[in-house]
Parts: C-alpha cells; structure tokens; sequence
C-alpha cells in the first residue's frame, strides 16, 4: 500500500489522525503528516477509512504491486 498526502491540498482539519491515529499525525504546522515507519499503512485497516474522511480528499492510497 502506498500512502500519498498533498501538501498543497490539506487544509489539516485532522480527521486522518482521528480515524488511524497509529498511521497519521499532525506535523508542526498542523497539517497531516505520516508517522515514521508507516509510510506503507502498517498494515492498519482504518487507512482507506482515513483517507476518505479527509474533507479535502488529500490522501492517495492505492496498491503498490511487487
């Protein structure tokens, strides 16, 4: 899985930190950042979850293929 945030876009409203708190957090500024090691989702099945309750559709999860 592969997790994209744009930057550009995110307005941090926070509910991706709210929804999967073990994937996503707030950076400094407030806006949505992924935590370390989690770049992947770790395998947490509230990401896609996460990534649709962003009020601006900031997050991108597709499947990654090996």
């Amino acid at each position: 899985m592969r997790i994209d945030i744009d930057k550009d876009v995110c307005i941090g409203a926070g509910q991706c930190a709210l929804t999967a708190p073990d994937v996503f957090t707030q950076d400094d500024d407030g806006y949505s950042a992924l935590l370390p090691g989690q770049e992947d989702g770790g395998g947490s099945p509230l990401v896609r979850e996460a990534a649709r309750a962003c009020p601006v559709s900031a997050i991108t999860v597709s499947e990654t293929v090996s």
